[in-house]
């Protein structure tokens, strides 16, 4: 209970704070979930994607 109540009084009891806490929330909800899918996707796709298969394609000089 203590901890919430710090919480509260920290983040959540000034307007100015609570907006600021919401958007850097916001922002590392976003990087995270964008880290995320690209993960996943290149993992789904590993070995068709052209980073993987160019060598294949490519001339030696």
């Amino acid at each position: 209970m203590a901890l919430g109540r710090q919480i509260y009084n920290l983040l959540f009891k000034r307007t100015s704070t609570f907006t600021l806490t919401i958007v850097v929330a916001a922002v590392v909800f976003e990087r995270a979930f964008d880290q995320g899918g690209d993960a996943l996707f290149e993992q789904l796709n590993r070995g068709k994607l052209w980073k993987h298969i160019k060598h294949n394609y490519e001339k030696e000089e």
